[in-house]
């Protein structure tokens, strides 16, 4: 028996040991965190799906960990991006529900995020794709001029930026500090309200479009689609929806090229599979599930890109890629893609209920697989583990500490991203719904409490996108025997639901949780 527990113990040891000793050695994995936008917990084959295969994902997953318990904080993009850099639940910092196209810089210079924590450390660091967290000062973005504050006040080295999502206006390029390919001579404006009444739009001009609106999504035309906002000018300067996803592995095999001499740390961050789902002519028409299948094999193919410029340029056993998503999946949201009518028997969330907007477990338990080749060893992993502990798990990777004051709810998980009999994930998550006003899910062990100061749900069946369903204040469901949450079992159990509910309170007004 003692001989079994010291056995157990030096085992222990050294899987601890065996991620400070690496850090301590100056052996710091590059990271890549390749982000999917809307990606359910069921659209790819190596989570179940069967009407898509997504082999790319799939091999990744095959060499490394696909966690059955991986989650995004937040069940929109704006606060799951705050909180994935920040470490900080976006509940705590209000304005970070999902970013108007003239939002300010919702992460304010001096922030520290999980950029400047590895920059600190030696690394080269550089986002690509989707930003979504505002941009300029207290006014919003100079759109013809410097658009900072922005990434690189936050950490960052570089950046080539979506400004916003792609269904909001503008459809430009910001490249570091300036929109792309922008001319002086045709000024770029944006705004709420139509410039004109002769200024096209998805009603007046509805039969021009190629991609028609199902709600909202109807105001400024660009490329035969209308978007959210209004925006005259840079005509030079705007960009062709299908070619978002080329143009994104284009400055990320630019960056990974630039810095394979050294520690670097890549945020890819996809726009794909969000609306309006225009992926590459390519790939149009090649799935059976409509544009959104479409764009997962866009998605998909990324990942093989990225993959095979780290293999070609001798660093797959230098880097842990991390494939997440930002929230959960949702079939109609805005646009009419044939995304609900060609569904068929795929289950966009897996076996899990709600989605996008959802604080059921659809909403943020997404797709969540780590890699590092030569270091992990591939298997599956049932660890609670979230996009929010990416700040401490990476700074202990690399051989850096957090600011007392940074990261408010980020944990090091780095032993469960690296995976081992003994790694541990979380003990308990908070998840939120868009603006976090009150609509709460708190995951403690096997028990899932559901709070709702509103009494309404959102998003509870993903393939009809229902938007509002009426709740009680309070559920509790046990996620062992009823994964899908079905069964609300806070009579039966009241003890337990008192327990949690006091837990949820004070993580949320102690101020943080680390």
């Amino acid at each position: 028996m003692k001989l079994a527990f010291f056995l157990s113990a030096a085992c222990l040891l050294q899987c601890l040991y065996s991620v400070t000793s690496d850090a301590a050695s100056g052996d710091q994995p590059n990271v890549v965190v390749i982000m999917a936008d809307d990606l359910g917990y069921g659209d790819l084959s190596c989570y179940g799906a069967t009407s898509i295969s997504t082999p790319n994902i799939d091999r990744l997953a095959s060499e490394g960990i696909r966690f059955e318990n991986g989650y995004c904080s937040a069940s929109t993009c704006t606060p799951t991006r705050y909180s994935m850099l920040t470490g900080t639940y976006a509940f705590r910092r209000p304005g970070t529900g999902i970013a108007p196209p003239n939002a300010p810089a919702i992460i304010k210079p001096g922030t520290e995020t999980v950029a400047s924590i590895l920059k600190n450390g030696g690394y080269a660091t550089g986002v690509v794709g989707k930003w979504h967290l505002g941009l300029g000062g207290g006014d919003g973005p100079d759109w013809n001029g410097d658009l900072k504050p922005g990434p690189l006040e936050i950490g960052f080295d570089s950046c080539f930026l979506l400004p916003t999502t792609n269904d909001r206006v503008p459809q430009v390029y910001v490249q570091d500090h300036r929109v792309l390919n922008l001319d002086p001579s045709d000024p770029l404006w944006v705004g709420r309200k139509s410039p004109s009444p002769e200024h096209p739009n998805g009603i007046t001009n509805r039969n021009s479009l190629k991609l028609d609106w199902s709600h909202g999504h109807n105001n400024t035309i660009h490329n035969g689609i209308s978007r959210i906002g209004f925006y005259t000018g840079g005509k030079a300067a705007r960009f062709r929806d299908e070619d978002l996803a080329d143009k994104w592995i284009e400055k990320s095999n630019e960056f990974l090229e630039e810095h394979r001499s050294e520690p670097f740390f890549l945020f890819f961050s996809s726009h794909d599979i969000h609306v309006p789902r225009m992926p590459h002519e390519r790939f149009q028409g090649i799935s059976q599930l409509g544009l959104r299948g479409d764009a997962i094999l866009e998605f998909d193919w990324c990942v093989g890109e990225l993959m095979k410029t780290l293999e070609r340029l001798n660093l797959s056993e230098k880097t842990l890629v991390v494939l997440c998503s930002d929230n959960g999946p949702v079939l109609d949201d805005g646009y009419k893609d044939e995304a609900i009518e060609k569904i068929g028997s795929h289950r966009a969330g897996g076996p899990f209920t709600g989605g996008k907007y959802s604080v059921y477990e659809g909403g943020t338990r997404t797709p969540f697989i780590t890699r590092w080749k030569g270091k992990i060893q591939p298997g599956v992993s049932d660890a609670i583990v979230c996009t929010i502990d990416f700040a401490a798990s990476f700074a202990a990777l690399a051989g850096t500490s957090l600011p007392e004051g940074a990261s408010l709810d980020s944990m090091d998980l780095s032993d469960a991203f690296l995976g081992g009999p003994y790694a541990k994930g979380r003990d308990s998550l908070v998840q939120q719904d868009n603006g976090g006003n009150g609509t709460f899910g708190y995951r403690s062990g096997k028990w899932k409490l559901h709070r709702y100061d509103r009494k309404k749900a959102r998003n509870v069946v993903v393939e009809t996108s229902l938007a509002n369903t009426p709740v009680p204040k309070y559920m509790l469901f046990d996620l062992e025997a009823d994964p899908a949450e079905k069964n609300n079992v806070i009579d039966e159990y009241p003890q337990v639901a008192e327990k949690l509910k006091t837990e949820l309170t004070s993580l949320i007004e102690n101020g943080r949780s680390r």
